[in-house]
């Protein structure tokens, strides 16, 4: 099982586990819907992944 970037048949590709898993950690905070999260570039999804985490420990520092 690949967790990160793989390359299967000399095609660049994303772990699908971790996709799904990024795509419920925004809808569920975010309420955005699936397409449009999937429509997001990976740099910008992982980002929001990332300020979603910072929130949440900011939250439960408090």
């Amino acid at each position: 099982m690949c967790r990160g970037v793989c390359f299967s048949g000399g095609v660049l590709s994303y772990p699908s586990a971790q996709l799904y898993e990024e795509v419920a950690f925004i809808a569920f905070h975010f309420h955005w819907s699936q397409a449009e999260i999937l429509n997001l570039d990976h740099t910008i999804r992982k980002r929001w992944v990332n300020e979603i985490n910072q929130i949440n420990q900011k939250i439960a520092t408090t």
